[in-house]
């Protein structure tokens, strides 16, 4: 073969050769991004939310084991928790036999405050219990339970806490307690707007239990301090006289869905758990999915109430399990 012809033959293949890779590596590369088995890995993405304990979780080591609720800082910080939800009625005998005396009530915030600086923790919120009936039928009624919150609220901006919750009881009659309920909440989130504090409504049994009417309460106060903390668990609407059993039950996840709108709080309910670490009696993936759904970033508050383990057994088992349900959906 002539040299010129060589030089035109190999210039030839080597092009050939040089597109073949070029093509080779193009379809590598397609297949690469067509390849369904390729997938995000979720395995340390941070959750949704950030984790608060409540303080009802541990109610029976402070009422039946003498466990001082001043510990709620140090023991929520090292079961992993960032957030402090108090409840007022687990500092009784101390606060009510002072009658919740500015006395008192000034001792319990600078002895919850120092706990919370010491271990490092967020004041969130306080669950408020005993106060009264906000959606009593009794107008004067109504108003001394508004008188009587103030001075939580107070408590919870010394805190530096962004709300407290309270429940809506009192009539049983819907067009009553909506009515009620509209004129106590607006009272007293009209004073806890003064303090930049909201005043957060749980479903806590009755028509607080209704999510339709709930949500309606809430709409119909309008006020961007006065919001909803859906619970997962609470939707009991009726019980029998004689016992805690339920009789009418509304629908957990319609009421959930209906109360994230107005959500400041969120309360991850659990009680029993089965052999794989999820709640017996509440689906937590179909819950997270319908706060993450809301466009929900706060903390979740857990609260366990089970009694086939203990309390720091099952405190710890929801906490774990609220990480695996965020991955879930993630």
């Amino acid at each position: 073969m002539k040299r010129k012809s060589f030089i035109r033959f190999a210039s030839a293949v080597g092009i050939g050769i040089s597109l073949l890779g070029t093509y080779a590596c193009k379809e590598t590369k397609k297949e690469k991004v067509e390849n369904p088995e390729v997938v995000a890995d979720n395995s340390n993405a941070e959750p949704f939310f950030e984790l608060s304990l409540a303080q009802w979780s541990m109610h029976k080591m402070i009422k039946d084991e003498g466990v001082d609720p001043y510990s709620f800082a140090e023991k929520a910080k090292n079961w992993g928790f960032t957030g402090l939800e108090y409840v007022s009625q687990l500092y009784n005998p101390e606060l009510a036999d002072a009658n919740y005396s500015d006395e008192a009530m000034a001792n319990f915030v600078a002895k919850s405050n120092a706990e919370a600086k010491k271990y490092g923790m967020k004041n969130v919120l306080i669950m408020i219990d005993g106060q009264g009936n906000l959606a009593v039928n009794d107008e004067a009624e109504r108003n001394e339970t508004v008188e009587k919150h103030k001075k939580w609220v107070d408590a919870a901006a010394a805190m530096g806490c962004h709300a407290i919750r309270v429940n809506l009881n009192g009539s049983t009659v819907p067009e009553e307690w909506i009515k009620n309920s509209v004129d106590g909440l607006t009272k007293l989130a009209t004073y806890a707007k003064t303090k930049n504090i909201n005043i957060l409504v749980e479903n806590h049994g009755g028509l607080s239990s209704n999510g339709e009417l709930h949500a309606e309460v809430m709409k119909t106060v309008n006020m961007d301090n006065c919001g909803s903390l859906p619970d997962f668990g609470n939707f009991c609407i009726e019980r029998k006289p004689e016992s805690w059993d339920c009789l009418k039950e509304y629908d957990k996840y319609k009421g959930v869905k209906e109360l994230m709108p107005y959500a400041k709080a969120v309360s991850a309910k659990s009680n029993n758990f089965d052999a794989e670490g999820y709640d017996t009696g509440i689906d937590y993936v179909e819950m997270l999915r319908i706060v993450n759904k809301a466009g929900y970033t706060g903390f979740i508050g857990v609260e366990f109430e089970g009694s086939e383990i203990s309390e720091e057994a099952g405190i710890i088992a929801t906490r774990d399990l609220l990480l695996k349900a965020a991955k879930e959906i993630q």
